[in-house]
Order: structure tokens, then sequence, then C-alpha cells
């Protein structure tokens, strides 16, 4: 029985809607895996009891089928196939799941992409609107939040990978490689930990790197924003509640809604009292 096409036009809409009650629903749900299996790789490296870890490792691997179901979801719903699959989050996603999909036992050194889980998220701040924030400014600066949160996150696990299976004292934990990470990249460098591996070095250049390149990249951005919204007039859309447009907008730039612009006042002929001509 095939699938009717309205269906599957659907599934791609709700996997990338924000505006609608069952499209936020999709959305958040995925969020709040993501977040929840990023929490559960941490606290697996620290000592627990046998039996959390088996709960555990239960709950990833649940986690990790549902990812896997939206992954093939997202790539058969999506209209032009081939571009869907070359897309950047859809390529973090496939890695994101080698780990799960060809096992860990035989194939340990893939256990290291699992760190790139939080990269899912990004395909979220490719919204003009994003979870409620609908300024640009707005959007640029939680973008930048989740640019330092993520290279963290993904770096601190990067060098807690490989260090501390070498360098058990320093990197006992990832609260260990997230102390290290931040102070790597705020350049305070206390110099208390030190990666004594070659790749944790070089992981550790292209950390600082990251940080010099991306974050003083988007604050310009944001910068910019601010420049370009002084000139703009406060209009809120009916329909997605962007508020700034341009002064000659009469369209929507984010959904294409017709703005209710404001009616211009009427200008008054009446000359001043000084310049009439009383009789």
């Amino acid at each position: 029985m095939a699938v009717p096409a309205a269906f599957r036009e659907k599934l791609a809409f709700y996997f990338d809607d924000f505006d609608t009650a069952t499209g936020r629903v999709i959305n958040f749900l995925i969020t709040g895996l993501i977040l929840a299996s990023c929490g559960i790789f941490v606290a697996q490296t620290y000592l627990l009891p046998t039996t959390i870890q088996s709960w555990l490792s239960w709950f990833d691997n649940g986690i990790f089928v549902v990812f896997t179901l939206e992954y093939l979801l997202r790539l058969w719903a999506a209209p032009k196939r081939t571009q869907h699959f070359l897309k950047l989050s859809s390529l973090i996603d496939l890695v994101v799941l080698l780990p799960f999909l060809l096992g860990t036992t035989t194939l340990g050194f893939l256990r290291i992409f699992r760190w790139l889980r939080i990269l899912r998220l990004i395909r979220f701040f490719e919204q003009q609107t994003l979870f409620g924030v609908n300024r640009e400014d707005g959007v640029i600066a939680v973008r930048i939040l989740f640019t330092i949160f993520a290279i963290i996150f993904v770096y601190s696990g990067l060098i807690y990978q490989v260090e501390h299976g070498i360098n058990p004292e320093q990197f006992g934990t990832f609260l260990d490689a997230v102390y290290y990470a931040v102070s790597s990249i705020s350049t305070a460098g206390f110099g208390d930990i030190n990666p004594i591996s070659q790749l944790g070095r070089l992981l550790s250049i292209l950390m600082m790197l990251t940080g010099l390149v991306l974050i003083p990249w988007q604050l310009g951005d944001l910068f910019k924003r601010f420049v370009k919204d002084r000139d703009r007039q406060q209009i809120t859309c009916a329909h997605c509640t962007l508020s700034l447009h341009d002064h000659d907008a009469r369209y929507c730039k984010a959904c294409g809604n017709q703005l209710n612009l404001p009616k211009p006042q009427p200008q008054s002929h009446e000359l001043p009292v000084s310049n009439r001509t009383f009789t």
C-alpha cells in the first residue's frame, strides 16, 4: 500500500516546524532527548553503581533507537533525499549514530563520535524564530551561547576520551575536562591540568582556534544586527510575531504574511495661531 504524498509532506513539515503545536511538541521532544542523551553520556564517565550504569545504558540505547527512527523518517520524508542526506545537520546525525549502529565492542574508536551528539541541536538554531525568541538579535545571542556551550562540551568530551586512559590523575572525570576547556578558551591557563598525549594537545589547539574564530565572528554578526536594527520600525507580524521590519516593508520577511502597517497620520493644513488673520 503506497503512502500518500501528503503524509510525507506533512511529516517533513512538522520536523522543521516551530509555529504549530504539533511541530513544537515534536521538536521539543527531540531536543529533550538530545539533552538527556548528553547528560547520560556525561554521567557514564563517573563511577556509579552497576545497577545505575545498566539502567543508564538501556535508556541511552532506547534514545538512540528513537534517533535512528527519526533519521530514517527525515530521509524518507525529504522531497530531495540526496540534498537532505548531504546537509550538515543530516551528516552530523549519521556520524552520531554510527557508534550505535555499528556497535562499540569491536569498533571502540567510534565511541569518540558520540560526543558530537550535542551538535544535533544545530538544525534548531537554523530557524528564523527560535523557541519563542523571534527578534533576530535575540536569536543571534542564543546562537552565541550555544556555540560556547557546544565548543566546551564537544572538546571536553573528546579530550576526556583521549586523556582519561593515560592520564587519569588529571582527567579523572568529565568535569576535569570541562575545567581544562574553560580555562583554556578563556585564556586563563592555570596550568594545573595539561594533556600529555599528542592527540590531546592537538585537540586543545583546535579547541582554542575554534573559539577564537567562531565566537568573535558571531559577536560581529550581533553588533551588525544592533546597528541595522536602528533603521527599522517596530511592526509585529500577526502570524510569526517577528517584530522588526524595514521601513518600506509590506510583507514579513520571515513568513511572507502581509503586515498591518500603521495608518499615516493626517497632516493638518491649519496655519499657526500667529499667522492667522482675525477679522
